[in-house]
């Protein structure tokens, strides 16, 4: 697997998964937004939030699975950012066959 370009520290990859997240169902909601921008400061958002915009599902899955090589997550670190991830697919009060889909594809890139 290729190194990127611009390698992104924890935060950012975290970011940027969430956005995913927010899209999966092709919708981002303001909930699911605001959710994400609480997470980080506007900055980092910002940044992360155009590379996303710019990106197709399958160059963002690739980025994502570059830079989870990246960096170690401990168990605790997975576990909260696992309950982050639920809290952005259930914060419109559904979980669609297209978030359970991408739901799987993560937990194979992150585990």
């Amino acid at each position: 697997m290729k190194t990127p370009k611009n390698p992104w520290n924890k935060a950012e990859l975290q970011i940027y998964v969430l956005l995913l997240c927010a899209n999966a169902d092709s919708i981002e909601t303001e909930e699911e937004i605001n959710l994400i921008k609480s997470k980080t400061d506007p900055k980092t958002f910002k940044k992360m939030y155009k590379e996303f915009s710019g990106d197709t599902e399958d160059e963002s899955l690739e980025k994502i699975q570059q830079n989870v090589h990246l960096h170690y997550f401990s168990n605790m670190e997975l576990i909260e950012f696992r309950k982050e991830v639920n809290a952005v697919f259930f914060s419109d009060k559904k979980f669609n066959r297209m978030e359970r889909n991408l739901d799987r594809i993560l937990d194979n890139i992150l585990y």
